[in-house]
Parts: C-alpha cells; sequence; structure tokens
C-alpha cells in the first residue's frame, strides 16, 4: 500500500474531532503532524483536545505542534456556541498524557513538507488557514511544494453559516484565506455547498453508536451534540457533517464531485467578510483550485463507520 503523507491542520472542534479519529484508524493516511490554531475554542484548549484525541486513538506516535493563537489582523472569534465551551461538545476533558512538540506550527509544516519530495505531503485544513498562511510567508517555495491541499471552507450556493454570505473558517480569518488562494497552491474546497449534503441523521448516527470500541461512541456522542445544536440553533433535524469530509476526500475522492474554479476571498467589506467569490468560468487545464459540488453522504458515513471500527 502506498500511504498518502499528511499534516492536519485543525481547531478541535467536535467535527474535526471526529475528522482526526477517521484519519487516525486510516492506515493509508502517513499521518506527519497534527497542528492546531485557535478557531473554534482557544489555541490552549484546540491543543489539548487534539492531544486527547490522539490518545484515545492510541496513536501517540503523531506530533502535535501548536499553532497560531489569533488571526492574521482580526480580533478572535470562536464558535463555542456550536462546539461547547470545551470544544468537544458534553465530553469530559482532560489533560492528556504526552504534551504538544516544542516548535511552532507553521514552521512544523515548513519543515515537514520541505524535506520530504515535491509533491509528496498532503494538507487537510479543517480551520481557519492562519497556520498555513504563516508557512507560506516563511518559506513561499512552499506552495509549489506540497501536494494537494484540502480545505473544509466557503459557501457558494448555500450562502453562509456564521453570516449571511461566510462561513466560519474563511470568516474567521479572511486574510489568510485570501493570502493561501492567491498563492501557487493546488486547492481542492470543501465548502457549505457540499458538507451541507453530508448529514448525520438518526440512522447514520446510530450505526455508530452501534459499533464496539470508546473512539466510535465518542464519535456517535459528538455526532449527537451536534445534532441538538443544529435543532436549536438553526433548526434543522440533522446537522452537516462538515470537517471530516476532507479526510473522505482523501480517502476516496471518488466520492465527491469537483469542478475547476478560482476562489477568492472579501476581506475589505464589515458586510461579506470572508464571503468566497467562487468563479467557475475558467480555464480547467490551468485552474489551481477544485470546488466540490457534490458529495455521496451515504459513502462518507459508510468509510468513517468502517474507520472507526478499528479504533479501540
Amino acid at each position: 500500500m502506498q500511504r498518502q503523507s499528511l499534516i492536519i491542520d485543525c481547531d478541535p472542534g467536535v467535527d474535526d474531532a471526529v475528522g482526526l479519529l477517521l484519519a487516525f484508524a486510516s492506515p493509508e493516511l502517513d499521518l506527519l503532524a497534527v497542528t492546531t490554531v485557535a478557531g473554534n475554542v482557544s489555541l490552549e484548549r484546540t491543543t489539548r483536545n487534539a492531544r486527547i484525541l490522539r490518545q484515545i486513538a492510541g496513536r501517540e506516535d503523531v506530533p502535535v505542534f501548536a499553532g497560531a493563537e489569533r488571526p492574521l489582523r482580526r480580533d478572535p472569534a470562536d464558535a463555542g456556541d456550536f462546539h461547547g465551551a470545551e470544544g468537544l461538545g458534553g465530553l469530559e476533558t482532560f489533560e492528556p498524557d504526552a504534551p504538544a512538540a516544542p516548535e511552532v506550527a507553521a514552521h512544523a509544516i515548513v519543515e515537514a513538507v520541505m524535506s520530504r519530495p515535491a509533491g509528496s505531503v498532503a494538507l487537510a485544513v479543517m480551520g481557519p488557514m492562519t497556520n498555513l498562511a504563516l508557512a507560506l510567508r516563511a518559506e513561499p517555495a512552499l506552495a509549489e511544494r506540497l501536494g494537494p491541499v484540502v480545505i473544509m471552507g466557503g459557501a457558494r450556493s448555500e450562502g453562509g453559516n456564521i453570516t449571511a454570505s461566510a462561513e466560519y473558517n474563511i470568516w474567521a480569518d479572511p486574510d489568510a484565506a485570501a493570502q493561501v488562494f492567491a498563492s501557487d497552491c493546488r486547492i481542492t474546497v470543501l465548502g457549505l455547498d457540499a458538507t451541507h449534503q453530508v448529514r448525520a441523521t438518526a440512522d447514520r448516527i446510530a450505526a455508530i453508536q452501534a459499533l464496539p470500541g470508546f473512539c466510535a461512541r465518542t464519535a456517535a456522542a459528538l455526532l449527537r451534540f451536534s445534532q441538538d445544536v443544529e435543532r436549536r440553533i438553526v433548526g434543522w433535524d440533522w446537522a452537516p457533517l462538515h470537517d471530516p469530509c476532507t479526510i473522505a476526500w482523501l480517502l476516496k475522492p471518488e466520492l465527491f464531485r469537483a469542478v475547476p474554479c478560482r476562489i477568492e476571498v472579501e476581506t475589505e467589506s464589515d458586510l461579506t467578510r470572508g464571503h468566497t467569490a467562487v468563479e467557475l468560468r475558467v480555464d480547467a487545464a490551468s485552474a489551481r483550485h477544485h470546488w466540490v459540488a457534490e458529495a455521496d453522504a451515504q459513502g462518507v458515513f459508510d468509510l468513517i463507520a468502517e474507520r472507526l471500527e478499528r479504533l479501540p
């Protein structure tokens, strides 16, 4: 089996947590690092949460690097209403045994990518893009060295989930997102147009709950928390599954349909801050961005269930 080297950049976060468990359970992925950023909750909490998930999955071999404590030029704005005060819904948190690595996330990303063959290291971004923007500033050659970059963020036809036109990950640090999309990185984007198709229905949560092992029960509890929040705040019966779609795309891209595009981000307007302008009228041969338009929801949940069964 040829394994894909991968760095996961995240802000756990309920759905980030399910994405991390999916990645930890997937032997096709050679996880070089998990890097954390302030977003859904503070950096201290996102870093602790990544370490908790690493520990319960039995993957202490994967280093965790703490990253940016705040956006490039904005005040931090978390999403605790959707993820709980500690970021992991109703789960009881604890201080994990293994600490975070001493190096900062942006430097760890640069070192991992630049020390390996060009195009061999993929990056999955599940939160604000601050760490990647800082890494690109530190080493501009990084953009051409990175393998596929897959990002959860943005919205086109679905509108926003934090404002009328902006999705949270982009809105939280639009300047970082604008810098990343303007770079030479090859990027596949799973925005709300795709992730709103992947819903955690009662049957899908029950299938994960029925699996043996603490990690599967943890994932089911996280999904139930999201379901309750969506019903209370948004009024939807079934919560969309956002961040795990990045890992599912790396594992089984055939579950998704992506189209070439060009993406730019609004950074100056208070009204439309973080809006993603997704232009589909592009030359497909030269396009660096791809927008995921369709997702096989049942296929994604089947993949998650199959992999979670492998964890303790």
